[in-house]
């Protein structure tokens, strides 16, 4: 798995590490069932501590990303299942999104025009 890792960016490794994630499941790159490398594993591969790496995957569990089995280790699970996507959480991050957008002079326009982008982006 190829993961694009900023260390000098304001963002922590692992949240990197959980973004890069949900974008490869969100363009497709990672399907459900699909293994995820070893925490040890991936630490190894990007340079960064293994306790990173448990901190992204647990932060994924969570979310009901990942599933974790002991014998299989961790894997994409099948999130879409419950069929609840925009939830409370969901909602609250947008619209805080869109605020500092329009704090920093972005028109409803502009806004619109940009998720568009974005949009298709991610559903190509």
């Amino acid at each position: 798995m190829l993961l694009r890792i900023d260390m000098a960016s304001d963002i922590p490794i692992y949240q990197q590490i959980r973004n890069q994630i949900v974008f490869a499941v969100a363009k497709g790159d990672l399907k459900p069932g699909d293994a995820l490398p070893t925490v040890r594993q991936l630490a190894n591969d990007i340079g960064v501590n293994p306790m990173t790496v448990n901190k992204a995957y647990a932060l994924l569990k969570k979310e009901g990303i990942i599933i974790i089995d002991r014998r299989h280790g961790a894997q994409i699970s099948d999130c879409g299942k419950d069929g609840v996507v925009f939830d409370r959480d969901f909602d609250q991050r947008m619209e805080l999104l869109l605020s500092e957008a329009r704090m920093k002079g972005a028109s409803k326009e502009e806004i619109k025009e940009h998720l568009s982008g974005l949009i298709d982006l991610v559903f190509k």
